[in-house]
Order: C-alpha cells, then sequence, then structure tokens
C-alpha cells in the first residue's frame, strides 16, 4: 500500500487558441473536465481501484456532449456513430478493447467487460455489440448521441472523400478522444480512452484509440498512458507504449520519456496531438505538441488542474 493516489484526464487535443472559444463554452468545458477528474479521485481516495476510477471519469466524459465520445460522437460518411474504446490495467497487463460499435452507450463499460468477462483483448462491430447485450449493457439509439454541432460539421463534409478530426466550430483541427489515467493506493496503475474518431470517417476506420500499447498503455512498473490526437500517427509510433520502454529500459522519467515521445518522434512526422500519464511514483505529465489539450488533473497532494491552452 502505497497510500498515493493520481488522476489525469483529458478531453482531446488540437488548434485550440484561445479566443476560438466563446467564454460560456470555456467555462463549461473545465467545468466538466473538473467533474470527471473530481468523481475518478473520489472513488482513489475512498480506496477505490485505478480501473473503477478511471471508468467512472471516462463515462463522465462520454456522458458529456462537448467531446467526442459516446455522446456527441462525431458522423461518419454514413451519418452514423462508430464507437472505439480500450482499458488496461498496470498490475496484471490485462487489457480489453472494443472498435467500430454504434450503439453502446458507455463504449468504454464494454472494453472493461471484454477485459474482465472475456478471453479477448478487441471486439468489434456486430460481435462487440452482441456481447454488450448478452450482458446487458445499456443500449441508445441514435438519436441519443447526435448533436447539432456534429451534425454541421458532417454536413460540411458530407458526399466527400474528406475526413476530418473533431474540430471547433470555426474549423480548426481538435482532437476530441477522451481518457483518464490513474494510480491508487496499492499502487496499481490503470489507463482509459475512448472516441467517435473522425468526421466522415469512411471504410470502418479505426485509429489508435482501441489499440494496446499505441492510444492506451499501463504497467505498474512504468506508467500509465492515454493519448489523443492524429491516431495513424499514434499507431505508426506505438506511442504509449513506447514512453513505457523508454522508462524500462532506458531508465528515463516520466517527464523525459514523455518529452522525446510528444514533443520529439511525434513532430518528426508530423503527429499532432498529447497525451496523460502518470508513473508509479504518482508523478504526472500532460504534454501535447498541438495549440491545446483540454485536461485536468488531481496529484498526490490532492491539488488540482484544468487547463485548455498552452501555459
Amino acid at each position: 500500500m502505497t497510500g498515493l493516489t493520481s488522476i489525469a484526464i483529458h478531453g482531446g487535443a488540437g488548434t485550440i487558441l484561445k479566443g476560438s472559444l466563446t467564454p460560456e463554452l470555456e467555462v463549461l468545458y473545465l467545468a466538466a473536465l473538473k467533474k470527471a477528474a473530481q468523481v475518478g479521485n473520489a472513488i482513489l481516495r475512498n480506496g477505490g481501484s485505478s480501473i473503477d476510477a478511471v471508468v467512472a471519469a471516462v463515462v463522465e466524459l462520454e456522458d458529456c456532449p462537448l467531446f467526442n465520445a459516446g455522446k456527441g460522437a462525431v458522423f461518419n460518411h454514413l451519418g452514423q456513430h462508430e464507437l472505439d474504446a480500450s482499458i488496461m490495467e498496470g498490475k496484471t497487463l490485462d487489457a480489453g478493447a472494443v472498435c467500430g460499435v454504434r450503439h453502446v452507450r458507455n463504449p468504454i463499460l464494454l472494453a472493461r467487460a471484454v477485459m474482465e468477462k472475456s478471453d479477448h483483448v478487441i471486439l468489434s462491430g456486430e460481435g462487440a455489440e452482441m456481447f454488450a447485450k448478452a450482458l446487458s449493457l445499456p443500449f441508445e439509439d441514435d438519436a441519443y448521441f447526435y448533436t447539432e454541432e456534429r451534425y454541421r460539421q458532417w454536413q460540411k463534409l458530407r458526399g466527400t472523400e474528406v475526413f476530418e478530426m473533431d474540430h471547433t466550430p470555426d474549423g480548426r483541427n481538435k482532437m476530441g478522444t477522451v481518457g483518464a489515467v490513474a494510480l491508487d493506493m496499492s499502487g496499481n496503475l490503470a489507463a482509459a480512452t475512448s472516441t467517435g474518431g473522425m468526421t466522415n470517417k469512411k471504410y470502418g476506420r479505426i485509429g489508435d484509440t482501441p489499440v494496446i500499447g499505441a492510444g492506451t498503455y499501463a504497467n505498474n512498473t512504468t506508467c500509465a498512458v492515454s493519448c489523443t490526437g492524429h491516431g495513424e500517427l499514434f499507431i505508426r509510433s506505438v506511442v504509449a507504449y513506447d514512453i513505457s520502454c523508454l522508462m524500462s529500459y532506458k531508465g528515463l522519467s516520466l517527464k523525459q520519456a514523455c518529452d522525446i515521445v510528444v514533443m520529439d518522434k511525434l513532430v518528426s512526422i508530423q503527429g499532432e496531438g498529447g497525451l496523460i500519464a502518470v508513473d508509479a511514483a504518482g508523478n504526472i505529465e500532460m504534454p501535447f505538441n498541438s495549440e491545446g489539450m483540454y485536461r485536468g488533473s488531481i496529484d498526490q497532494n490532492g491539488k488540482e488542474f484544468y487547463g485548455i491552452y498552452k501555459l
């Protein structure tokens, strides 16, 4: 028992400049981030597990229409919502993920079920939904996931071959994936990530979110990581696992490993985005190479931070 707890969350990264959000919308985003972090933190401070904490935090973000995950997810080229999520437990290296699910209210709950109640790591599409129904997880119809802003975004691209990251109303890019990482009192790390992917995406496109080691990773000996960014480049860079490897094989600190991967390796291949990470000592890092990232944290001393733009 370490007695230490830490949690960090994110709600997407990208070209989020001061002035691109109205003051009212900025307040809403910060309040949503704070609520998610505090929900997860309450579980940790009451002796709960890191898995329970990251799931609870991500469910809050999935249920908030401001973010591109769960309710408020973007539209694909057919005008549907295809949702991806993953989770990993640092003590056992158990992991679960789902991709291309359409009507599951909280994909992160299904990813956890894959981890805990199946012999698999990733389930997709209709099969994943059948598994969810067998477990009586909550389902919603298309109208639940609909938001006017996401619909307008899709209408601008509908009928074209163009696909875009989730973006703000003025057209600036923003990756709206959500995620959480946590350390609990027992010293166990966990990470969880959820997304609606790209607007107007085709052919069942899958990004880094449900790919263990790319968008999500946790190992008690090193760190827990949840990513948000241009998924294809995060997959090619195996971002989350690379940070763990730099710590494990080269003895780097969490900050050093994050800086190398996010500010050097990703930048060299034009991989825009960021991540949140916590190590076994409770240290938190939230680096991003984009103009902004919706993020928040509550550290081992109870200090809270919530931000959107570069400091």
